[in-house]
Order: structure tokens, then C-alpha cells, then sequence
């Protein structure tokens, strides 16, 4: 019963960090902001998810297994391309929306808020991490071992 707490981790890490957004998002409009669900924002998502997974093989497993080796190799991995990479393609995106506004183009407008800035990255770790903990005491409580 405790190894699907492997595929269920992130999936909640993944509902709580979007939950979160939609509320923050939510707040600071002043209105229920569907339209600002997605990339960007904080939390960021994509931390929660991969830091959550690496946090509960920590747990479970312990820091020195090849398992959590890789959970923290993924999880650089996902958050430089969230703070670095899609940052980057969101400013391309601002700049392509700036020139087609010039030339009035019909074109379909480019989603600008695609990246995360420290702090959106630094809470979906928190929020990532703190998941897999209390999942991980939940288990410890409520699901025997074998």
C-alpha cells in the first residue's frame, strides 16, 4: 500500500501548489482568476512537484540511495529550466506580442507569464516538500507496514 505513495505525492503536490495559485491569484484580481491558471505564478508547480518526490524518497529511503540521487538531479533540473529557460521564452513571448501589436496583426496573443521568479520557486519547494512530509506521517500513522 505505501509504494503508491510514490504516484500520489506529487499528484497532491501538484493539487495543492494549483489550489494555491488559484486563491492567491484569486486575492490579488479581486475575482475568481481561471484565466490565470497555468505556467507562472506562485507557487510554482513544477518545484512542488519534483521537490515533493524527492523529499518523500528521503524519507522513506534515506539521502544516500541512488533514488534520491536522482529525485535531486530531476529536481535542478526542472526548477533551473522554471526560473532560467521559461522565464527567457516569456520574455520572447512579450516581445513578439509588442511587435504584432505595431503591425495590428491578427495574430493570436502569446501567453507572457510563463517562467517563476526565487521567491514562486522557493514557496512550490515549501509547498512540494511540506506535502510529502505530511503524506509521509500519514502513512506512518494510518497505513500499516507489512
Amino acid at each position: 500500500m505505501k509504494e503508491y505513495l510514490y504516484v500520489v505525492t506529487p499528484f497532491l503536490a501538484w493539487l495543492v501548489a494549483g489550489i494555491l495559485k488559484f486563491l492567491i491569484n484569486s486575492l490579488r484580481t479581486r475575482r475568481f482568476a481561471f484565466d490565470l491558471i497555468g505556467y507562472g505564478g506562485l507557487p510554482s508547480n513544477h518545484s512542488a512537484i519534483v521537490s515533493s518526490m524527492a523529499a518523500l524518497i528521503a524519507l522513506k529511503e534515506g539521502v544516500n540511495t541512488p533514488a534520491f540521487g536522482v529525485a535531486i538531479a530531476l529536481a535542478f533540473i526542472v526548477i533551473l529550466d522554471a526560473g532560467s529557460l521559461r522565464k527567457q521564452v516569456g520574455k520572447h513571448a512579450a516581445a513578439i506580442n509588442q511587435l504584432n501589436s505595431f503591425v495590428k496583426s491578427n495574430q493570436i496573443v502569446l501567453r507572457e507569464r510563463i517562467g517563476h521568479t526565487r521567491i514562486e520557486i522557493l514557496v512550490g519547494i515549501l509547498t512540494g516538500t511540506s506535502v510529502a512530509y505530511l503524506i509521509f506521517i500519514f502513512a506512518s500513522i494510518f497505513i500499516p507496514s507489512k
